[in-house]
């Protein structure tokens, strides 16, 4: 068994930017919602796809905001994009699959939570994070975990975390802390770049066993006396910037694996949704229909 986890804002963004334009009868533009649509119907068409679930963020602020003040917002976000958020999330919940809207926490912290609780399942062999996004590879454990860009059709298993960003899993969140990531507002340690964060992270693993004298480094870094000194004075922020970018495993998720099985689309539901974005072709395209 496979476990498909899907990062529906980041499926919403790319359909929002990559599909072609459409308005729906009324006017509204749903281009995004259609290209979403057909995104997930090509994933539930594969035979390999039998447990699935996706996740939105209902808002964009979540519990981090009240943690660091220049932490991202919704502030810029295109009003013909934002408006489709909750036609997306009605789009999955039409086609039969568990859907998990996110307020406090962030759709990524539900999607971490996921992995997590049924990595060690027994009947599970593989589960299959669909998006590309850097964030998730702090979940990717050996070939069990992994990244699926859907886009790409590229897996990125633990070896290619290692290739990818020259850390292990588990130092990502040291890693973005460190270098900073400008998609989330994490402004990172000034001068503290990825090839220096990776370099002193793959010697020790995580910010707290950095030794804080550059004398006493195993690994040669170029400007060592004055990273140190930097790191030194910022060794509170990156504290704060690592809590940041570590994925929660707690988010209270009510389904079991049993849930998660995809048992076909809802016909009341998507013949609704199809009617008002003024496109009854996709309902050709459903495999299976839920009794």
């Amino acid at each position: 068994m496979q476990i498909h986890l899907i990062d529906g804002t980041y499926e919403l963004y790319r359909s929002f930017y990559g599909a072609p334009s459409a308005l729906s009868p009324d006017g509204q533009e749903v281009g995004g919602t259609r290209g979403l649509l057909r995104s997930l119907l090509s994933l539930l068409r594969s035979d390999e796809c039998t447990h699935v679930a996706i996740a939105f963020d209902q808002e964009i602020e979540s519990f981090r905001n009240g943690l660091f003040e220049g932490y991202k917002t919704g502030d810029g976000i295109d009003p013909e994009l934002r408006a489709q958020f909750p036609l997306a999330e009605a789009a999955a919940k039409a086609l039969g699959m568990v859907v998990w809207p996110m307020v406090e926490f962030e759709a990524d912290d539900a999607l971490a939570t996921a992995a997590w609780r049924w990595t060690k399942t027994r009947s599970v062999d593989r589960i299959l994070i669909c998006s590309p996004d850097k964030d998730f590879a702090q979940c990717v454990e050996g070939e069990r975990i992994v990244l699926w860009d859907r886009m790409r059709e590229k897996i990125i298993d633990e070896a290619g975390v290692w290739e990818k960003w020259g850390v292990a899993p588990s130092s990502i969140p040291d890693l973005l802390a460190l270098m900073g990531d400008t998609a989330d507002g994490i402004p990172g340690i000034p001068r503290w770049g990825q090839k220096t964060s990776s370099t002193l992270l793959a010697a020790y693993g995580s910010i707290e066993a950095i030794p804080t004298q550059p004398a006493d480094w195993s690994v040669s870094v170029r400007g060592s006396e004055g990273l140190a000194k930097i790191f030194a004075e910022q060794y509170e922020n990156a504290g704060l910037y690592k809590r940041l970018a570590t994925l929660r495993r707690d988010v209270p998720l009510s389904e079991n694996l049993v849930d998660l099985k995809w048992r076909g689309a809802r016909r009341g539901p998507l013949e609704a949704l199809a009617e008002s974005l003024g496109d009854r072709r996709i309902l050709e395209r459903v495999p299976l229909w839920q009794p």
